[in-house]
């Protein structure tokens, strides 16, 4: 069983992991971190592409040292991969390494979230509470006649999914679960897929919230892990037709 102690994370606090390493005294670093992680995320930077650090110099207006720094860091978030002795290129996408993520990323949030369930006092039920209030009164998609989601509701989403598994009492799973959470929303960028209009999410996303305060773990797991599984059917479906 893992440490049954309140973690020392809060839900959502360890989004884009890297930043959490520099110092107040780098904020160039983390500023080039923050820019170039968005830049990946969203698929300005391809996947694949060399990452040189004379162009990077001019895309971001940063020294080599900060950039260097930023790219080493993001290797470790899977987001960069360093090649021997040839500098850094963006993180690589493919339909396999897609199923080996969504597979680890339901192994770890399945036994986190029975340890939330199982442990989680009144504190994490009223947060969980408050983050499916505020996930349930964004707009996913806005009035703009498309079907990108909207900022405001990708932050509430993610808040409403890491509070689901922020008893669990590991702060290290919880980093683990928040990184591969970026990782997906990378490759739902890449492959564009956006809103899923055919699914009613909202409903998905209440049926997890009542099974989880209501300390029904086997239901809670298999609604998430279904809502995981669902959306992951969209991403093979976009990425097979690249």
């Amino acid at each position: 069983m893992l440490n049954e102690g309140k973690t020392g994370s809060k839900p959502g606090e360890n989004q884009a992991t890297g930043l959490a390493q520099f110092r107040s005294g780098d904020s160039q670093t983390a500023q080039v971190f923050a820019r170039l992680r968005d830049d990946i995320m969203a698929g300005r930077l391809e996947p694949g592409r060399k990452l040189k650090i004379e162009e990077l110099r001019k895309r971001y207006e940063a020294g080599a040292s900060p950039l260097r720094e930023a790219l080493s860091t993001m290797c470790s978030d899977g987001l960069v991969e360093r090649m021997d002795q040839r500098g850094f290129r963006v993180a690589d996408v493919s339909i396999d390494d897609f199923n080996e993520l969504l597979k680890t990323r339901c192994w770890l949030e399945e036994r986190a979230l029975r340890e939330a369930i199982a442990h989680g006092e009144t504190a994490w039920e009223e947060a969980l509470v408050l983050a499916h209030h505020r996930l349930s009164r964004k707009d996913r998609t806005g009035n703009r006649g498309d079907l990108r989601l909207e900022d405001e509701w990708e932050t509430a989403h993610r808040h409403f999914h890491m509070s689901l598994i922020s008893a669990c009492g590991s702060d290290i799973m919880i980093r683990f679960c928040d990184q591969l959470y970026d990782r997906n929303i990378r490759y739902r960028n890449i492959s564009g897929t956006a809103a899923y209009p055919e699914r009613d999410i909202a409903a998905e996303h209440q049926q997890i919230f009542q099974a989880s305060v209501g300390r029904d773990a086997d239901q809670a797991v298999r609604l998430l892990i279904s809502h995981y599984e669902a959306t992951g059917d969209y991403f093979r479906d976009a990425l097979a037709g690249k």
